[in-house]
């Protein structure tokens, strides 16, 4: 049997993100996806955070800097994090940026570098 193993990447700044189904929960999640492509941000899986798989939970809990990105008020991301002791040192709503949920399963572009520019305000701040 092949090993498990996590491919989320290492770093000292981790990224979790909603990927609801609406617009803003894929904005959210593309907009993580771009921080970690542009190595700003490690990726991290917030599916195995909220399963509580032991050692997931234990790398979000030593990372340097977690980073939660909601597509809404309802804080998915957040409160997820928040179910296993972990709170984010950075939270993002995309909603509070002034972008609308919609049910659509689309993420703009536009909206996504106004998310990108707020998590880099953010980190500098």
């Amino acid at each position: 049997m092949e090993d498990k193993k996590c491919l989320c990447r290492n770093g000292d700044i981790k990224v979790v993100a909603c990927s609801g189904a609406s617009n803003v929960g894929q904005i959210a999640n593309q907009s993580a996806i771009e921080l970690a492509k542009d190595n700003v941000a490690g990726f991290f899986c917030l599916a195995g955070v909220g399963a509580h798989i032991k050692g997931m939970v234990k790398s979000a809990k030593e990372a340097g800097l977690m980073i939660a990105i909601d597509g809404c008020p309802v804080q998915c991301a957040a409160k997820t994090l928040q179910h296993a002791e972990i709170e984010p040192a950075i939270q993002i709503v995309v909603t509070e940026l002034g972008i609308e949920k919609s049910p659509d399963l689309v993420h703009d572009e536009k909206a996504c570098i106004k998310v990108l520019e707020k998590v880099k305000e953010e980190l500098a701040a």
